[in-house]
This record gives C-alpha cells, sequence and structure tokens, in this order.
C-alpha cells in the first residue's frame, strides 16, 4: 500500500507496478476510499469499517490515531489479527501504520498491535530518512545514509527478509505500507533528476473557481498566482520520483516470491490510502475533499484464478480489503462486524447482488484559533498554504453517497454546516464534476439520495451492504429536462 496517491499514469512512476500486478490480473477502475484522509483511511482498511463505526475522524490523537481508545475497542479485531488467530496465518507489517504510532501517549514504539508475528512499524508519520522503527516493540534508529537508511529501501530488504526465513508450513500476510509518495517528497538519489519536465494534469477542473460548490472550494484564488503553480508542479514531479522506488520494492517483492515457487498461488494487492490534487479548482495541493481525484484510488490485484489483464467497473471500497482477505482465507465475513464486502473469489465479482453505493464520510479539522501564517482568514481553518489557500476548516465536514451501477454513475454530498449544503455531480456527464446540479435536479431524487446517505451513515455490518436504490429513472428524466433547455 502506498500513501495518498494521485490519480496518475502508470506510464511513468509505476510501469512495473502495473506489469507484475495489473497486467498479470485485474485492475479495479472504481476503487474509492471511505475517507480522503491518511489514518481514518488506514482504518477502514484494517477494520473494514465506515468511520463512523471505527471512529478514527482525523490524524491526531484525540482524533482517535492510534490512540489508546483506538487500541481497546478495534485493534484486537483487525483484519490481521482475524487471520492470526483464526487461520493459524504468519503475518508481517512494515511501514506506516497510523499516523500517531509510537506517540508516548498511546504506548510508544514498545506498542506492537495485536495480530501481527512480525511488526516493523515507522514511528508517527511519513518520514524517508532520520526516522525510528518499532522492531517487534524494540526501536531502531536511522539516520541519512542512503545505503542504510532509505526507508522505501528498507522496507523492501526487510520483506525480503520475511520471505526468506518465515515458515513454510504456514500460511502467510504481508502489508508493506510505504509513506511514499507522502510529503516530503525525497527522492532516492539515482532518481532526483527524473521527470524534470513533467507537470501536474492540466485537466478541464484545474486553475478554475468553483463557484456552485461549498464556500471551502470558493475561498480558493483562481487564477492560482505563479508561485503556486510552480510549487504543485515540482510537488507533483517529487512525489513521482518517490514512486520510482515503490516500483522498485514491487518488482523484487514479486520477483522474490517467483523465485521462491510461491507466486502463482499468492493473491498481490496494490493500492492507496487516499488521493490527491494539485490544482484542481485552485486549490494547490492536499486531499481531504470530497471529488474523484481525492476519493478515487488505485487497486490491482494478482493471483490464483485471477485470469491476466482483466479489468473491472465494479463498485468496492477500502472498507472490502478486509473481508476479501478474510475470505481468502476460508473465514466466514458475516461472523465478523465489518462493513465491507469480499469482492475475490472471482466468481463474486459479477454477482447480481453486489451493492451500487459506498458512503464517502469525511470531519473536518480545524480549531478556534487563527492561522499564525493567514491571520485575516480568522479561526476555524487549517491547511493554509501556499499563498493562505486553505484546504480545510472544522466545517469542512461532509458524508456522500458515491453510486455507481451500469445506468448510474453519481454523487450526492451533504455538508455538515449552517448552509447545510448539498453537492450532486453526475460523473458520467461531467467527470471532472464542474457542474454541481443540486439545485436543478428532481426534488424526488434529492430525497431519495438524502435517505440512502441517512441509511448508509447509521448502517453497520450486514446492513450496510445491502443493495442501494439506484434512481436511473429519475435522473434520466432529469437529464432530458436538461438537454431540452439547451
Amino acid at each position: 500500500m502506498v500513501d495518498c496517491s494521485q490519480s496518475f499514469s502508470f506510464q511513468s512512476p509505476l510501469s512495473k507496478t502495473k506489469k507484475l500486478i495489473g497486467d498479470a490480473g485485474i485492475s479495479f477502475t472504481n476503487a474509492f476510499v471511505a475517507s480522503p484522509l491518511c489514518c481514518p483511511s488506514r482504518a477502514s482498511i484494517l477494520t473494514g469499517k465506515y468511520p463512523h463505526n471505527h471512529h478514527v475522524i482525523n490524524n491526531t490523537l484525540e482524533g482517535n490515531c492510534s490512540s489508546k481508545a483506538w487500541q481497546k475497542s478495534e485493534e484486537a479485531h483487525a483484519f490481521p489479527a482475524l487471520l492470526k488467530t483464526l487461520a493459524g496465518y504468519q503475518t508481517f507489517f512494515a511501514g506506516k501504520y497510523l499516523n500517531q504510532y509510537g506517540h508516548s501517549e498511546a504506548g510508544g514504539v514498545e506498542h506492537v498491535p495485536p495480530g501481527w508475528s512480525y511488526w516493523v512499524g515507522l514511528e508517527k508519520n511519513s518520514k524517508y530518512y532520520n526516522y525510528t522503527l518499532s522492531v517487534n516493540g524494540k526501536p531502531q534508529k536511522h539516520g541519512a545514509d542512503y545505503s542504510k537508511d532509505y526507508l522505501t529501501d528498507k522496507l523492501a530488504n526487510m520483506s525480503l527478509e520475511f520471505l526468506q526465513y518465515k515458515s513454510n508450513y504456514q500460511p502467510f500476510f504481508m502489508m508493506v505500507s510505504t509513506p511514499a509518495p507522502h510529503s516530503p517528497w525525497t527522492a532516492a538519489p539515482q532518481y532526483q533528476d527524473s521527470f524534470n519536465n513533467t507537470k501536474a494534469p492540466r485537466d478541464p477542473n484545474f486553475n478554475i473557481h468553483g463557484k456552485d460548490k461549498h464556500w471551502l472550494i470558493r475561498q480558493a484564488k483562481t487564477p492560482m498566482t505563479n508561485s503556486s503553480v510552480q510549487f504543485l508542479d515540482d510537488a507533483f514531479r517529487k512525489r513521482w520520483r518517490t514512486l520510482l522506488s515503490v516500483d522498485d520494492l514491487v518488482e523484487k517483492i514479486v520477483k522474490s516470491l517467483e523465485v521462491r515457487g510461491e507466486l502463482d498461488n499468492t493473491y498481490v494487492f496494490f493500492t492507496s490510502d487516499n488521493g490527491y490534487h494539485t490544482g484542481q479548482f485552485s486549490l494547490p495541493l492536499d486531499k481531504r475533499q470530497l471529488y474523484e481525484f481525492d476519493i478515487r484510488v488505485p487497486l490491482m490485484v494478482r493471483g490464483p484464478n485471477i485470469k491476466p489483464n482483466q479489468t473491472s467497473q465494479m463498485l468496492v471500497a477500502n472498507v472490502d480489503l478486509g473481508p476479501t482477505m478474510l475470505d481468502i482465507a476460508g473465514i466466514n465475513v458475516n461472523k465478523t462486524q465489518m462493513d465491507g464486502m469480499s469482492f475475490l473469489p472471482e466468481g463474486k465479482m459479477n454477482s447480481s447482488s453486489w451493492r451500487t453505493d459506498i458512503l464517502v464520510e469525511y470531519e473536518g479539522e480545524g480549531s478556534n484559533v487563527s492561522d499564525p501564517a493567514c491571520p485575516l482568514l480568522g479561526p476555524g481553518v487549517s491547511e493554509c498554504f501556499p499563498d493562505c489557500v486553505c484546504e480545510d476548516s472544522y466545517n469542512n465536514t461532509y458524508a456522500c453517497v458515491r453510486t455507481v451501477a451500469p445506468s448510474a454513475n453519481l454523487q450526492y454530498c451533504e455538508f455538515d454546516d449552517n448552509e447545510v449544503f448539498v453537492e450532486v455531480y453526475n460523473v458520467t456527464s461531467d467527470p471532472y464534476q464542474l457542474t454541481n446540479i443540486a439545485k436543478t435536479i428532481d426534488q424526488e431524487v434529492l430525497e431519495k439520495m438524502n435517505h440512502r446517505l441517512m441509511m448508509l451513515q447509521s448502517c453497520s455490518g450486514q446492513s450496510c451492504r445491502t443493495p442501494g436504490l439506484i434512481v436511473t429513472h429519475f435522473m434520466s428524466t432529469h437529464l432530458k429536462r436538461v438537454a431540452r433547455r439547451y
């Protein structure tokens, strides 16, 4: 799993990953996260639950990120623990866990989450050099020597060591979680001059004003200053450069499995914890927004009985990863409290009972204290960079229904703010979400979407997996009326 993925082309930074996993198996074109932020999203991967059920709301300890409350309520029921206790798996973790892991108030690096036979956890948030690893609960400090300390390569080498020394008489599960391409975007020396002419994608929603969107988007400065554009282009290049080492890591692990004769009998997943934006709607760079560029992630899987060169449009979310792992191991997902569904083995991929919508929810960060770098913006905003464009606020709190079906490709979102602001997009006709149709769509459609959203926001376990209500008839009527109008 890579951290904070962009909807990038695999042509450049991850060509080997695409060949070794995507081309050798199946690529999901409609894969989403339950929340577009690192810690809530990672908690959803581990627990198979939506944020309203695992209660991790942001990247802070107060937001339940790797807190004592998280440890007591959720860690012991995460899918790796179930793999180990119920199916006898050897389990290996290496890399970034949750952003506040290793915090002194949460047990420090001595705390090893239950369920891991071999634990190599990065203390706190993303770094490439000068970091501390918890190696089975013992701190291991690293410096700035590339040959010994560059984190992506270190994770690769420790993963290869696990594959070499693990027992051949037990099934195994590995989770390798690279911080790359998260900031500070430190590339390996051999890749520091790559992509010098690359720029962030200039999609139709790049550097335009989101005039019909919630106030946080409307406050962005349009057009962006030249310095902001240069900053985001530079960040985009640096992110791609860090991914070249991730590409090497994937190649090393897959090749090791092949040499050991285990590749054909092993499922290999590649995904991310959230998307990322660089200039869309004049937001320089971050995540935390409801739009496709922040909630959509890559997902590729190869493994037994998965034919190569497949593409699936079925709607999957990161809450489905845990149930899928358990299903592969022969564990009955229905006996767990997970909200997600298993999308493997392959026969389930075209099931008529597969749900048509998922929930995306986010609780905005912001305090009553003004950002000292941007005092004129007042309290309640955060992540104000560069040029005092704020990427988040306390009332950037929303919930969305994302619907994907053969006859409907929609997004409906409600904000928990004074406006109770609503955004609706027909992603088929408007893939870049340029036009919010909330004020022109039929009231009956809005009511049905609101009802579905309320149901998902209160769902738990089996009730989260029921097929959604598709508003195809009403949507097609609305679109015909709009077409006649123009």
